[in-house]
């Protein structure tokens, strides 16, 4: 690489340039501080006159490995919100299919170029419900906006994480199995991986990932740089063995899976307080060196939210201890008759003799950007050449839940203006 491209690869609070050339083969790319998404159609209007946007883009991003100006984004399973019993979920469009967005940066906006909507072995669209019993069901049962219940579907996926391969092809986590779901380039799956073998291909990983909490799968998925392993991470502390039992606990799960021979290994990772709503993404480094993003559900940026939390990290996996289960056990590898949830922390870990992943701080969105971060939610990470970090945001299609079982629409309280998804690009130092 030329010294004079080097020179280019600083951050100011105008551009970022990457150090890759661009479509041309000539020039470095330059980044803006941030892109939104340009004009997001309406997926549809409720009976009350609110308005849900065809966004939700920003659950994860991934870079498009031959042109440095295009960003595929995953949506999750739609525009949901919380229904009046426990376990209740609306869902505002139940046939709803999740998709990925490709988008294209241009004149410092996002543009929407092609969507990819997922479908199972078959060709039939998949939806965000939830699975039936046996096959990742949650516990959550969805209710249409009529207060119609909908039947659970073993084609649902609520997509989170995601790895766009060297072929063209994508891996994507989801929080119910979970799953881990191979597609190829049109969105057609080829495989589905889960802790039962119900999927597509029969192949599993560990039993005790069914523990995981209700909406809070495997929500971070990455590839290491050969190709050869899925790196997935939790969102948070599984229900293992009980909710109860894992309250205060901040330990969550990594999951390394081996492509070619489907095995795996796991590790323990400490988020910062018990209060977050957790992890929202991971990418790799190195074979062994990965980011985190750890986020609350406040908006950044609020004057009425100081506390509001979204920071990324830099893990290493060197050092740490495998907590795999020989047995497959429901409950995953004991320590003193414990789960590792239930270690709850640092010091529990360390009386068990388990060594936790390294973890180090890299960015805080909400003080070290040149812009205000004003979402809620920082969802998605991408690395580029030259250390360029990418965070994507979760618009939740522009609509949040209104406390009676419908939607309100999304408003961000540092611009007053509804949510989009957006990309931010940082400079950092690893």
């Amino acid at each position: 690489m030329k010294k004079s491209l080097l020179i280019l690869c600083t951050f100011t609070a105008i551009v970022i340039t990457a150090c890759k050339k661009d479509g041309q083969g000539n020039n470095p790319t330059t980044y803006p501080d941030m892109a939104e998404a340009t004009d997001p159609a309406i997926l549809m209007t409720t009976s009350d006159g609110v308005k849900v946007y065809n966004g939700g883009f920003g659950s994860a991003v991934a870079p498009d490995h031959s042109d440095p100006n295009v960003f595929y984004l995953l949506t999750d399973r739609g525009p949901n919100a919380a229904g009046s019993d426990n376990d209740a979920i609306i869902f505002g469009k139940a046939d709803f299919t999740p998709e990925i967005g490709k988008f294209r940066l241009k004149d410092g906006k996002l543009v929407l170029e092609q969507t990819i909507e997922l479908k199972n072995a078959s060709g039939q669209k998949l939806n965000g419900l939830p699975n039936p019993a046996g096959q990742g069901a949650t516990g959550e049962i969805a209710y249409d906006l009529t207060g119609k219940q909908i039947a659970p579907s073993a084609d649902g996926i609520d997509s989170e994480g995601m790895v766009l391969a060297a072929d063209g092809s994508f891996w994507i986590s989801d929080e119910y199995g979970p799953h881990i779901a191979h597609f190829d380039a049109t969105g057609r799956t080829i495989e589905r991986i889960n802790p039962f073998g119900s999927g597509t291909g029969g192949r599993k990983i560990p039993l005790v990932f069914a523990k995981r909490k209700p909406n809070r799968g495997m929500e971070g998925l990455t590839i290491t740089p050969d190709g050869k392993t899925l790196v997935g991470i939790m969102q948070s502390p599984m229900f293992n063995p009980t909710k109860a039992a894992v309250s205060n606990s901040v330990v969550l799960r990594i999951l390394t899976f081996e492509i070619a021979t489907g095995a795996t290994k796991q590790y323990a990772y400490l988020m910062d307080k018990p209060s977050l709503t957790g992890v929202s993404d991971i990418v790799a480094v190195n074979s062994t060196t990965f980011l985190t993003i750890e986020r609350d559900g406040l908006y950044g940026g609020a004057p009425t939210n100081p506390s509001a939390f979204k920071k990324v990290f830099k893990i290493s996996l060197n050092g740490a201890t495998d907590i795999s289960d020989a047995t497959n056990g429901a409950n995953g590898k004991l320590y003193n008759g414990k789960t590792v949830e239930e270690l709850n922390d640092l010091a529990g870990l360390q009386s068990a003799g388990i060594a936790p992943v390294s973890k180090t701080l890299v960015v805080d969105l909400l003080k070290d950007l040149p812009t205000v971060y004003p979402h809620d939610k920082a969802e998605g990470l991408a690395l580029l050449p030259g250390n360029i970090l990418v965070v994507s945001n979760d618009d939740d299609f522009g609509v949040v839940d209104n406390g009676m079982g419908g939607f309100s629409a999304k408003i961000l309280p540092t611009t007053n203006t509804v949510d989009h998804n957006s990309l931010y690009f940082i400079k950092i130092k690893l």
